[in-house]
């Protein structure tokens, strides 16, 4: 049985501030950097991980080094198959700009966005390798809200519905047999005892 365990980063200025970040490199500001190691803390008492994979965008990646040091594991690679959904034009907007520069329906625009497809199937070919190069191990992998839900969608469509996922939070999928079945969905009680998340 092979373990997977899909974190989002933390939080970052941007995702306060609605701004869309997709590809842009956002850092985590100070309360992502806790919410962080909140989470950190609470997989170092929980069940052993074998590896940790991340997205190579910094929010991502901060939260993963954070991760791995307080597990005493390094950070296996970055791969960019893990990046969030690019979101094209919109990146650096936030909704209210989007509406004043393309109208209430920019939605149906083409804005270069990445589509929802490709960005998904950038998630399962990530997850495939680990089914392959790692079978029978435990791995997190560090993502994006946006990646994460999309790649579930498609693992499990008619388990996952909504797309978006808590910052920090965590999803745990096993894999027996090509059957993929959800243990944890969505959970950040690691920041449920401090106000300032």
């Amino acid at each position: 049985m092979t373990t997977i365990g899909f974190v989002r980063h933390g939080i970052t200025d941007w995702n306060i501030q609605g701004i869309a970040q997709g590809s842009a490199d956002v850092s985590l500001n100070d309360i992502g950097q806790q919410q962080a190691e909140a989470l950190a803390e609470r997989l170092a008492q929980e069940d052993e991980w074998d590896l940790i994979i991340s997205s190579d965008l910094a929010r991502a990646k901060e939260t993963a080094e954070i991760i791995g040091k307080k597990l005493n594991l390094p950070v296996s690679h970055f791969d960019v198959r893990l990046r969030e959904r690019s979101g094209g034009k919109i990146e650096g907007t936030t909704e209210q700009e989007r509406i004043e520069k393309w109208g209430t329906d920019w939605r149906t625009l083409d804005l270069d966005m990445e589509d929802l497809d490709d960005a998904a199937e950038r998630g399962i070919s990530s997850v495939e390798d680990v089914l392959v190069n790692f079978k029978g191990q435990r791995a997190l992998l560090v993502s994006h809200g946006g990646l994460i839900g999309l790649t579930l969608k498609k693992l499990l469509p008619e388990k996952f519905t909504k797309k978006s996922l808590d910052n920090t939070s965590i999803t745990i999928l096993t894999n027996a047999e090509n059957k993929w079945d959800c243990s944890l969905y969505n959970c950040t009680v690691h920041l449920e005892n401090s106000k300032s998340f």
